[in-house]
């Protein structure tokens, strides 16, 4: 099926997704944090490939990965026009995942990756789970 949006359109469209505030991946992961009683994170603070939250005592940074942008093998639908400019944009996404990955773990970072799909309701307890372990706050 073909864009049904012009170009201009579909850039325009693109152009208002931020990266900052999304309520489906970085708000969600907030409000679970506080319901489950995570304590001692930030948001946004200076450190090495922006993570969204930061635990700064333990080092710990969290990253929410939206399944399109960060390409989720589970849940990523490739668009059908202009394939290969999503394909090498999306491949580059993950490559900087990795480069921000092995930098931070070399300057002693523990790093959380969070999958958008990780944060719906019937995943919960698993990912508070994983959050715990991997805090070190079981």
């Amino acid at each position: 099926m073909a864009d049904f949006l012009t170009p201009a359109e579909r850039s325009e469209r693109m152009s208002r997704i931020r990266g900052r505030g999304n309520e489906t991946t970085e708000l969600a992961l907030a409000r679970l944090f506080r319901a489950h009683g995570f304590t001692g994170w930030r948001r946004h603070r200076p450190v090495f490939g922006k993570p969204d939250f930061v635990f700064a005592a333990a080092r710990v940074a969290v990253f929410v990965d939206g399944c399109f942008w960060h390409a989720c093998a589970a849940h990523l639908r490739m668009p059908r026009t202009n394939r290969r400019f999503w394909k090498k944009k999306l491949d580059a996404n993950q490559a900087r995942d990795r480069r921000v990955n092995r930098t931070l773990k070399a300057r002693g970072w523990r790093v959380v990756r969070v999958w958008q799909h990780e944060l719906k309701r019937r995943n919960e307890a698993r990912l508070v789970a994983r959050l715990r372990r991997r805090l070190g706050t079981v």
